[in-house]
């Protein structure tokens, strides 16, 4: 066991010198591409347009200066006492300087005859830039001119436009001080020796390595330079997932968070230092400002591997929050740290603190407290830890700008708060947009569409529209059985009203007749009426049974095909006396079944009576059975012999007929008491129409009976048709 630990550590120390080494020379192989990428070799293009532009503010006071020791109109002193020791002073001394008239005439007696040809003649090649300031009769800049071989037509034309503007500014400041210039040019030219040296004097080695590798012109430095910093984290990061190989523990790399926070963001100043080193490397120039006897790129070597083992250990210091979890906030922080010693310190001093102290204390240990119980597997949380990471990075890399990063950084604010700005008030406007479907929920508005973009809160738009359509269908539910209810009483009223008046008025009749066949035919009557009364009371008490689910359920084996043509002959004298032409297609087989005999044979006698009811005659009727898997369908279809105008989903509702009009015999309940029945035997009764084909279809389950629940039905005997 100690022999295999301690090879894993030493392949734990190989891969990190492998690791290492790799970003380090990886970096290294990428100096041919930085040397091409840099734009500011030794004919300094790009320095010099920079350098000619950023000339303008001192040719412009140096227009006033130059035109005053020809008009002499401010004593000499004054204007060494008011411009001395100005940047003219050290630009003129690496250029020609020349003032003449309309006609050409040098008016500068310092300018020498041969100097004036030259900055007069445009041909000549004798400049690398020529720059000509031409002032009007009244004192006004009438032309800016810069021309020359060291510069591109864009950048010619840049350097006018920046001459001009400091120009402006010259003159509101300097018109008062110092005669102004008038009816003259005046010229300035720069040969391409004196041009460099005054760009090399302007812009130190230093300058142009922040400029050329850390500030951007060279984007590849940084982008390499991250690359390989992100591997190196990556593998420190990573390290622990390698089987076979031990990661390196010590005290090194137990170090508080907040100090290698700190340590990262000061990384860009070694970034710097190493770009300085790098750019001099590749300008050849090295040994004029490092001594030593190392070979260059030995010394290179050793600082990127330098730089990127440090890169290392942060990230391996990093990596204890994945694998502690909640732990590391508590022994990895200086800020635990801190409240512990607060917390012990208080219990010292018999938990006595000022109250100001106190409640520092109470906030921050509330504000650790909520970061230890962050719970990253939510999704919002983890949202917020994507964001947070991402805003790290870009930060890091702000920090690569170094001296302009201040600048970035304020931009990057400046983006990021018009981001949020415009997110929170998008949030906010979908937040009204729910909230005013909410307010028309609240209101009772049931049929107004909850629509709209709610972005983040579309879930809960979502459940918005399901409490809708569940209230929405409760309403309807509730104004459906408040119509039922009145219906209900109106049509009881009536169908029991209806017998019951005619054994009143027969039985007054009979009190009076002397005619025995008379008075027979009023028993008739009476007794017929009295049986409609008692059917019609038998068939309430039945559904309101069925509808409280107070009713016993006689299951028993059932062969459902001899049942259904035992109806048949039941009501076959119904059925000749309506005219109707039967089709019957059932099983040739039995079909034994676990049901209540009495309630499915009343379910098929309340169908095929209603058939007989309202059926046209000399129809066919159709009655098919089919057996499923789990169940068997027996469908019946007729031709009405009235229109069907009604509601087919309340057809079966209590006292609810076809015939409006009610003239036809029937208690209204045969339909609801065939769909109670069916329900009670966990089956469907279902009723649909198309033009005059009325349809009915009934779905009843095979049961498959335990022995347990058998026990409890009151018989078990096969039924048999008579």
């Amino acid at each position: 066991m100690d022999t295999r630990l301690k090879n894993s550590r030493k392949y734990g120390i190989v891969f990190i010198l492998v690791l290492l080494i790799a970003c380090s020379a990886g970096m290294m192989l990428t100096y041919p591409s930085l040397e091409k990428q840099m734009t500011r070799q030794s004919d300094m293009d790009e320095l010099t347009a920079e350098t000619v532009v950023g000339m303008g503010q001192e040719l412009a006071e140096g227009n006033y200066i130059v035109y005053n020791e020809v008009s002499k109109e401010t004593p000499q002193s004054d204007v060494l006492e008011d411009f001395g020791n100005t940047d003219f002073d050290l630009l003129r001394k690496y250029m020609d300087c020349g003032v003449f008239d309309q006609e050409g005439v040098s008016l500068l007696e310092s300018t020498a005859s041969r100097t004036a040809e030259s900055l007069l003649d445009e041909s000549d090649g004798n400049y690398a830039v020529r720059m000509l300031f031409e002032f009007a009769s009244d004192g006004e800049l009438s032309k800016v001119q810069v021309t020359g071989d060291g510069l591109s037509p864009d950048e010619e034309y840049g350097a006018e436009q920046s001459f001009l503007h400091s120009a402006e500014n010259a003159a509101d400041e300097m018109i008062s001080d110092i005669s102004n210039p008038n009816d003259v040019t005046i010229i300035y030219g720069m040969t391409a020796e004196n041009l460099e040296a005054y760009c090399r004097m302007e812009n130190s080695f230093w300058d142009d390595t922040v400029y050329l590798l850390i500030d951007g012109t060279c984007t590849d430095f940084q982008f390499f330079s991250l690359i390989f910093s992100a591997i190196a984290a990556a593998g420190a990061l990573l390290i622990p997932c390698i089987g076979g190989v031990h990661r390196p523990e010590g005290r090194i790399f137990r170090v508080p968070f907040e100090v290698v926070i700190c340590l990262i963001m000061f990384m860009p100043g070694p970034l710097t230092g190493i770009g300085f080193l790098v750019y001099h490397t590749m300008k050849g120039t090295l040994w004029n400002h490092i001594l030593g006897g190392l070979p260059t790129m030995a010394l290179n070597f050793i600082l990127w591997f330098a730089f990127f083992a440090v890169v290392y250990w942060e990230a391996a210091c990093l990596r204890e929050m994945f694998t502690m979890g909640g732990a590391y906030w508590k022994e990895r922080t200086l800020t635990a740290k801190v409240i512990r010693w607060i917390e012990n310190r208080g219990d010292q001093v018999g938990g006595k603190m000022k109250s100001g102290a106190g409640k520092v204390k109470t906030f921050f240990a509330k504000q650790y407290d909520a970061m230890l119980h962050i719970d990253f597997q939510n999704q919002v949380n983890r949202t917020i830890l994507k964001v947070v990471i991402i805003n790290f990075f870009i930060l890091v890399v702000v920090c690569f700008f170094w001296y302009y990063g201040t600048f970035a950084l304020i931009i990057y604010s400046v983006l990021l708060f018009l981001l949020l700005r415009k997110y929170t008030s998008d949030l906010q406007a979908k937040y009204a947009v729910l909230l005013q479907s909410t307010n028309q929920l609240a209101d009772g508005h049931l049929d107004v569409p909850i629509e709209g973009d709610v972005g983040i809160f579309s879930p809960i738009q979502e459940e918005l529209k399901k409490i809708q359509k569940g209230f929405k269908k409760a309403v309807d539910e509730e104004v459906k059985n408040e119509r039922m209810k009145t219906e209900l009483v109106t049509n009881v009223s009536h169908d029991l009203r209806t017998p019951l008046t005619a054994i009143i008025t027969y039985t007054d009749l009979l009190k009076n007749e002397s005619d025995e066949e008379k008075r027979k035919e009023y028993i008739e009557v009476l007794e017929r009426k009295s049986l409609r009364l008692k059917v019609l009371i038998e068939d309430l008490f039945e559904i309101s049974k069925a509808a409280s689910k107070n009713i016993v359920m006689h299951y028993m084996k059932v062969d459902i095909v001899n049942l259904i043509k035992e109806v048949e002959l039941e009501n076959d004298s119904k059925i000749r006396e309506a005219n109707l032409e039967f089709r019957w297609k059932l099983p040739e087989n039995k079909l034994v079944m676990w049901l209540d005999s009495q309630k499915t044979y009343r379910i098929f006698e309340n169908l095929i009576v209603n058939i007989t009811k309202y059926a046209m005659p000399h129809t066919r009727v159709y009655v098919e059975m089919e057996e499923l898997e789990n169940s068997v369908h027996i469908s019946m279809k007729n031709v009405s012999a009235t229109e069907l105008d009604f509601n087919a989903d309340e057809i079966t509702d209590r006292f609810v007929r076809g015939d409006s009009s009610r003239n036809t015999e029937g208690s209204g309940l045969g339909l609801a008491i065939a769909k109670s029945f069916a329900e009670l035997q966990h089956g469907t009764l279902k009723i649909s129409t198309e033009a005059d084909l009325f349809k009915a279809d009934i779905t009843l389950p095979k049961l498959d009976i335990p022995p347990e629940e058998a026990e409890k039905m009151s018989g078990d005997g096969e039924h048999t048709a008579a």
